[in-house]
C-alpha cells in the first residue's frame, strides 16, 4: 500500500510536469497547460502595395540593405529629352513641423495641379519634398520624401496615372528662405511641383 501511494505521487508529478512544462496535446487535454497554441509562421512574406522609395538628391536610394520600404513604380527618371514647363507654375504645399500630413488648407493647391495634369495628358511631374534645417540630413531626406510621397498619393487618388508623377527629396538642401527662424523654417517645410513637357 505504501509503495502504491508513492508510485501514484511520482506518476502525478510527472504528469503535472509534462502538462505544464510543454504545450502538448496531452497537457492541454489534462487542463494543465496555460499556454495557447502558437500559430504556424507564414510560408511566404506578404506582398506590399507599391508606394514610395526615398531617393537621395544624387539619385541614390536612402535605404540601407535589409531596411523595409515599399517599392515605387514611378521612380525611374523621366526621359532626359523632357524640359521643364516654365509656364506651369504652382504654389508649393506647406507642411507643419515634423509632419508629412497634408494640412486641409493646402489640399486645393494639389487639386489645382491635378486638374492641370488631367487637362494636359502629355505633361509629367516631379514632386520635390523639402524640410527646414533642423534635424539630421538623413532624417530630413526621409521626411522630404514622405512629404513628396503624400502629395503624389493624393494626385493618384485624383485619377492621375502614378507613372506620370515622381518624387524627389532635397531634405534641407534647397531652402526657400535661408533664415534661421520660425518664419524661414515655415517656408522651407514644403513640397514643390516641377512640371515637364
Amino acid at each position: 500500500m505504501r509503495m502504491s501511494f508513492a508510485y501514484s505521487l511520482v506518476v502525478l508529478a510527472c504528469i503535472a510536469a509534462l502538462g505544464s512544462g510543454c504545450n502538448t496535446a496531452f497537457g492541454r487535454w489534462l487542463g494543465l497547460s496555460s499556454k495557447k497554441p502558437v500559430p504556424a509562421a507564414p510560408t511566404a512574406p506578404p506582398t506590399l502595395t507599391p508606394e514610395i522609395v526615398p531617393m537621395a538628391p544624387d539619385g541614390g536610394s536612402l535605404l540601407e540593405p535589409g531596411e523595409e520600404m515599399i517599392a515605387e513604380i514611378g521612380t525611374e527618371p523621366f526621359d532626359k529629352s523632357r524640359t521643364p514647363d516654365t509656364e506651369a507654375a504652382f504654389a508649393p504645399v506647406q507642411f507643419a513641423y515634423d509632419s508629412f500630413v497634408i494640412p486641409p488648407p493646402e489640399i486645393s493647391k494639389i487639386e489645382q495641379v491635378g486638374q492641370f495634369l488631367l487637362e494636359n495628358a502629355s505633361r509629367v511631374l516631379v514632386v520635390e519634398g523639402n524640410c527646414d534645417e533642423r534635424g539630421s540630413n538623413e532624417y530630413n531626406l526621409s521626411l522630404g520624401e514622405q512629404r513628396a510621397g503624400a502629395v503624389r498619393k493624393y494626385l493618384i487618388d485624383l485619377g492621375i496615372d502614378g507613372l506620370r508623377v515622381q518624387t524627389k527629396s532635397f531634405g534641407e538642401e534647397k531652402p526657400a528662405d535661408t533664415g534661421h527662424n520660425e518664419a524661414a523654417w515655415a517656408k522651407n517645410r514644403r513640397a514643390e511641383f516641377v512640371v515637364y513637357k
